[in-house]
């Protein structure tokens, strides 16, 4: 069942050094504080997992904390690319950054995978491309009912998922609408999940559309409000794009991240 804790202490608890650890949230609802948080503190060597790493893996990279990216697209939506991401794998700046790419599809039914208790998915989408010739977690398998050739790629099961809700009651049950991508498989594939909300309510009202996650998948609730910005929240507050475009000029320079990584976990120059 979850329990509702600070955010720093659910990390605390629930992310430690060398694990697995996915924060999900598809153009809105991204779990940027509790990112921030595993930056502030000092989590290492850790394989992060998101379909769609933008800035807050950039800053995860940048601060040293990762050691693998499993992804399927990476860049700063809207401007460019992720400078940090860049410099890990260019120049393995400030530690090497270990890849394994995948597409849209291959993340999505891997972690559908994981959340069904299946060993590995399979699917027609990597037909043609040339990323079975660069990711050793896709291979090729016949069906055994029509000869088919499919491709499989193996079940994702997160140490942790991170994810970013509007809502929570006080019993840790969870309310998110919206665009959802694929935080609630993440969640029930994972051993252990964080979830932050806008708002700790008395009573999660019905939403059209909404998904709710009960408290028994979840293990822990932070209340973080504006918890996904710069990101957007549906129904709280809009995507701030000029943090957006603000951060390439940041994460393109290591002294400006550097000055910004600091400053993010009290470090005095």
């Amino acid at each position: 069942m979850a329990e509702l804790l600070s955010l720093e202490e659910a990390v605390a608890r629930l992310v430690h050094d060398g694990d697995t650890v996915a924060l999900e949230g598809f153009t809105h609802l991204i779990p940027v504080a509790a990112g921030q948080e595993i930056i502030r503190q000092r989590r290492r060597d850790l394989t992060l997992v998101r379909m769609t790493p933008d800035i807050v893996y950039d800053q995860l990279i940048g601060a040293g904390c990762a050691r693998k990216l499993i992804f399927s697209w990476g860049g700063n939506p809207g401007v460019g690319s992720l400078h940090r991401f860049r410099d890990a794998v260019q120049h393995d700046w400030p530690v090497p950054l270990e890849i394994e790419e995948h597409s849209h599809a291959g993340m999505a039914n891997r972690y559908v995978a994981g959340a069904s208790g299946l060993p590995f998915a399979v699917l027609r989408g990597y037909t043609g491309t040339d990323l079975p010739a660069q990711t050793a977690t896709i291979k090729p398998i016949t069906c055994p009912f029509t000869g088919e050739k499919l491709t499989a790629v193996p079940a994702l099961n997160p140490d942790v998922t991170v994810i970013h809700a509007q809502r929570a009651d006080r019993s840790g049950n969870v309310q998110m609408w919206g665009i959802t991508g694929v935080q609630k498989e993440a969640v029930l594939a994972a051993k252990r999940s964080i979830v932050t909300v806008e708002e700790i309510v008395e009573e999660l009202a019905p939403r059209p559309g909404a998904v709710v996650l009960p408290a028994w998948v979840v293990t822990a609730v932070a209340e973080v409000p504006g918890g996904a910005k710069p990101s957007y929240a549906a129904g709280y507050y809009e995507r701030d794009n000029a943090a957006y475009q603000a951060w390439d000029e940041i994460g393109r320079d290591r002294g400006e991240f550097t000055k910004w990584l600091n400053e993010l976990t009290g470090v005095t120059a």
